[in-house]
Formats: C-alpha cells, structure tokens, sequence
C-alpha cells in the first residue's frame, strides 16, 4: 500500500520489495535491495524518511517522526520485528532488535547492535560499534569483529529477499494435506554458535 501525501510520492527503487500490507506513505525514500515487511508503517507525512541501499525493516515496524524532522536509516540498517523508529537516525549496519524503541533525535552509530525490547530514550547519542541494551538502554560493551560479522551476514540474507519475494511470493489457496514432494526448507544460515565454530 502505497499512498501520495500532500503531493509527496514515495520513491521506491524497483529492486526494493514491500509487502503489499506494509503502508509507505509520503515523503519516503527507499534505496536499493530493500525489503518492507508485512504490517510495517514508514510514514512520511510530517517529515522526510529515507532509506539507504540494503535497509531492512521487517514485520509490525513503524518508522515516523515529530512534526519538521527528516531521519536517515543509513546502508545496511537492520530493523528487527516490531520495532519502532520514531525520529531516530540508524547509522550503517546497525542492528536493531526485535521490539525495541528509539526515540527522537536519538543517533545510532554505524556498527552497533541494540538488543531486543530495548528503550533508546530521545536525544542519546550512541557511538559506533556499540553495543546496547536495556529499558532505559545502556552501553554495555563494545560489539566484536565477530558479532558484526554474524549480523553482515544476516543483514546480506535480507538484501537477497527482495529479488527472491519478487521472484516467488504469490497469493495463493492453503493446500488441505501435506503433498509427498514438499520441498525442503534451505539451509543458508548459521547460528551465532555455529558462526563462531567457523
């Protein structure tokens, strides 16, 4: 669902995937290999929302500002499900986890992990490679070679989605019994575990 808003028209660039029940609405930018998932909300409707090449934001995200603000989710942000973006900046390959919450004028710097159902309060200033925990959130240490690695490596599998969703993902009837030939799932993807044994 794609809306104009006071003659802003998102920009959307043909290699990026949004579910069709995801809402981009506005002034909305959104860069190469990007993928919107279902439920998301990016509105841009009281200020500019960009998204840089290979940002994902997945499932039940919002991403919204105060009234005047522009926010910028730099290459390679990672969005986790259900978070909210609310006037923040996301420097490159960040990872922000799953229910977590940053605030406005909060500035995520590149390289750093927030945990999930993390609360980033308004106006924190979070340097790189940070990694960052917690209700109100805290530096808790510095994020690895190998933990920003292992989220590299994620991050890639969320840029190969859009091409494989506009590929593949088609609306269709359940099927009533399990057929003999289904096929079996891919396994792309180590565990942080398996990820390290490497």
């Amino acid at each position: 669902m794609i809306y104009s808003f006071k003659n802003h028209i998102p920009v959307i660039h043909e290699s990026s995937f949004v579910h069709p029940l995801a809402a981009v609405t506005g002034n909305v930018i959104i860069g190469k290999d990007c993928y919107i998932g279902l439920g998301a909300a990016i509105r841009g409707d009281w200020g500019e929302i960009i998204l840089e090449d290979g940002v994902n934001v997945q499932e039940n995200c919002t991403v919204h500002m105060f009234p005047g603000k522009s926010i910028v989710l730099k290459k390679g942000a990672h969005v986790g499900h259900g978070a909210i973006i609310h006037g923040a900046n996301l420097g490159e390959n960040c990872l922000i986890g799953m229910n977590s919450v940053i605030m406005d004028d909060a500035e995520i710097g590149d390289e750093c992990i927030v945990g999930a159902m993390a609360f980033v309060k308004a106006e924190t200033k979070i340097p790189k490679r940070s990694l960052v925990v917690g209700n109100p959130a805290k530096i808790v240490k510095e994020v690895s070679d190998e933990m920003i690695a292992w989220k590299t490596a994620g991050t890639k599998l969320y840029q190969r989605l859009p091409a494989d969703c506009h590929e593949s993902l088609r609306e269709v009837e359940p099927l009533r019994e399990i057929p003999k030939d289904r096929p079996k799932q891919e396994n792309f993807y180590k565990t942080l575990n398996e990820f390290r044994e490497k």
